[in-house]
């Protein structure tokens, strides 16, 4: 006698037809999910941003703003001092993090004195703004923040931010 162990071929076809529904379910909401994650990062960023310049202007450039990202994450001349951003963001020219291109600019100073951790004199900002803009699968919001320390929103890329101006659309974040 032959023995009839093992699943047919229809089996296995409703079998792997059932996990590709599964997995077109599911796809679409994990890459709305990791989407979600890239722009709490891009958020998080702009708050680190806000946050360094704020205790920098305060305590290392005698109330004038760092004129880069990578004097942000450049510590301080005297013993033990730390950055005043972390290193994911302390670097030179724009920073592509979590999907997100993240860049800073702002208002050179007339003249500033050179701040604490080894800057130039004369390269401080009177007043500063970054943005978050989506690279290939970030997202798709735009964020920015400046001197004021609030964060603005928008679907479209924030045009006409300053130092101290808000971009000319957007909305605060919520």
């Amino acid at each position: 006698m032959k023995s009839n162990k093992g699943f047919t071929l229809i089996e296995l076809l409703i079998v792997v037809a059932i996990i590709g529904i599964i997995a077109a379910i599911a796809i679409p909401g994990l890459l709305r999910a990791r989407m979600s994650g890239n722009e709490a990062s891009a958020i998080g960023s702009m708050r680190s941003i806000s946050s360094a310049q704020s205790t920098f202007a305060a305590s290392c450039g005698s109330g004038f703003y760092a004129p880069s990202l990578l004097v942000l994450g450049t510590a301080g001349t005297t013993a033990g001092s730390a950055a005043f951003i972390g290193p994911d963001l302390g670097v030179a020219g724009i920073v592509n993090k979590s999907g997100y291109l993240i860049a800073m600019g702002g208002e050179l100073a007339a003249s500033s004195p050179a701040p604490c951790n080894g800057g130039a004199a004369d390269s401080s900002f009177t007043g500063y703004f970054a943005t978050a803009n989506p690279n290939a699968g970030g997202g798709v919001r735009f964020f920015a923040t400046n001197t004021t320390g609030t964060i603005w929103t928008d679907t479209i890329a924030l045009g006409g931010i300053s130092g101290t101006a808000k971009p000319g659309n957007g909305a605060p974040l919520q």
